[in-house]
Formats: C-alpha cells, structure tokens, sequence
C-alpha cells in the first residue's frame, strides 16, 4: 500500500455513482476540516451533500456522544455499544433518506473508528466489532473510507481540547493509527490520504476518485 497511489488505478468508472464518503483518521488528524471543504467544493459543482458526524447526528446521538466523550469513564464493551446505537440511529434517520434523495453524504468517521479504537486499541477484537456494527447498521455503510494519516504526535499536538478517547495518550493513538493502515492494505475502498498535504490537495485528490 503507497499513500494515495491508488488513483492511478482504473477505478474511476466504479467510482463514478459513489455518493458516501466517509473520512477516518487519529483524533487531530483533520477529518473536520476536510468534510467541511469537501461539502463547499461539492457545492461548487452544483452537488447536494451534507456533513454528519459520529457520534452524533441526531437526538440519540448527540445525547451518546456527551456519554462517550465527555463521561470520566466508560466500560470497553459499553463504549462499543453506544457508538453502535447511535450509528445506527444515524444510519436509518439521516443517511438513508439522504441516499434516497439523491443527495452526497460525508461523514466525519463510520464504524471503521469502532474496528480500529475499540478492536484495536481497546483489544476487543476487530471482528467481533466489526460484526456489532454491522448488524446495526444492515447495509448502510460507506462506499469508500479515506484515512487521513499523520503522526500521532502531531495529531495530538493539534488538539487543543481533547476529549476522554482523545486523551489516551500516543501508545494508543499508535495503535489505531496501525489498525486504520492495515485496513487499507485489506479492503480496497479504504485509501490513505498523506494528512501532511494541503486542505485543496486533499479535496483535490477525493474528488478524483469519486467523480
């Protein structure tokens, strides 16, 4: 696997009718940012999108999210749980009308987070969590994964506040960063973005693929 070396592959004819887009990354990798620039370039192209996060995106998610996040502790096997439901809910109030209405969806991380942090980095296993998540979410997931991949050192020393997961520290942040890298040798529609380039170059080189 090379950094992006993907788009030189002929995929552009498969590509060409995917309409969810999920970004992953470290905490502090930038996902946030380049959804918002990915929304405003596909708007430019005179293209409906919207941007959903996770956890959040609803009332039950957004209440989750305060619980995973903000909450001094929470049980491993609870935090899997919790980031499924409110996925799900996502999925099944937001996503899949959006689908349904022809619109773009980017999301700021899907259940590839839960593989790589709670599989991974919490050491519950990827299948198992994999598997959970799936389940909830019965189809809806993203047609292609971009991993914006940094340091996690500077994507630690890019977060200004973080949150509990956030604070676990560079072994961890590591860790995940190695699971999210692994599965992008493993499943083709996981592509790595160089998270050093520019916000344009990034967009850019998304929209290569897509469109």
């Amino acid at each position: 696997m090379s950094i992006f070396a993907v788009v030189s592959q002929p995929l552009v004819t498969v590509f060409a009718v995917s309409k969810y887009l999920a970004l992953e990354g470290v905490d502090g990798s930038g996902k946030s940012t380049l959804g918002t620039a990915l929304i405003e370039a596909l708007g430019a192209r005179g293209i409906e999108a919207i941007l959903v996060r996770e956890p959040g995106g609803t009332s039950l998610g957004e209440s989750i999210r305060g619980l995973l996040l903000d909450s001094d502790s929470i049980d491993d096997w609870a935090e899997v749980f919790l980031f499924a439901a409110q996925r799900a809910e996502l999925a099944r109030e937001v996503v899949t009308p959006a689908l349904a209405a022809d619109t773009w969806v980017i999301s700021d991380r899907t259940y590839y987070s839960s593989i790589a942090y709670q599989g991974r980095a919490r050491g519950l296993g990827e299948d198992e969590v994999r598997s959970i998540n799936e389940t909830g979410l019965q189809g809806v997931v993203p047609d292609h994964v971009f991993v914006l991949d940094v340091s996690p050192g500077v994507a630690l020393r890019r977060q200004a506040n973080p949150d509990r997961i956030g604070k676990e520290g560079l072994e961890f942040q590591s860790t995940v960063r190695a699971a999210y890298l692994d599965l992008a040798r493993a499943e083709e529609k996981v592509m790595v973005l160089d998270g050093e380039m520019t916000v344009p170059e990034m967009v850019a080189a998304v929209l290569e693929v897509v469109t």
